[in-house]
């Protein structure tokens, strides 16, 4: 079952259903994808990242790492068997230029790809999964829209 078809709506309110849906993403994603994750402060980006990535992990019967956000040195990277992915936190970026030397989309089509606060990014490739995380109702509930151009 794919987890969209172009565009798709889930309410991720509760953390057993982020794990849930980046479960499910886990089985699609492969080299070569890029995924970008919208979304404010604390709606859940990273936590999902966490999940995609430990899922990964488990699939390949991996021990499982930490994954924290690479706020402040802007890219992590984890290595499951043959894939390599790379994990970019753009939130600190005040110009796109500072993202030169830590190689951001150089080598995408080798590796997953995902980066928090994408809309720093002026040239985006069409081929990606869009994650737009959003509050509703008062910050009591969240919603995730995934939208795949791939």
């Amino acid at each position: 079952m794919p987890i969209a078809t172009k565009s798709s709506k889930h309410d991720i309110s509760k953390e057993n259903a982020t794990a849930k849906i980046s479960k499910k993403l886990s089985t699609i994603v492969k080299k070569g994808d890029v995924l970008f994750f919208y979304g404010e402060i604390g709606v859940g980006k990273t936590t999902f990242i966490r999940y995609l990535i430990n899922n990964l992990q488990k699939k390949n019967q991996l021990k499982l790492t930490e994954v924290p956000s690479p706020t402040f040195n802007l890219l992590n990277e984890y290595e499951v068997q043959e894939l390599l992915i790379q994990h970019y936190d753009l939130f600190r970026i005040k110009n796109i230029n500072e993202t030169k030397n830590i190689g951001l989309l150089e080598n995408c089509n080798n590796v997953l790809t995902l980066v928090e606060w994408p809309e720093k990014i002026k040239k985006k490739p069409k081929n990606r999964i869009d994650l737009i995380f959003e509050y509703k109702s008062k910050l009591n509930r969240r919603i995730l829209k995934i939208n795949d151009f791939r």
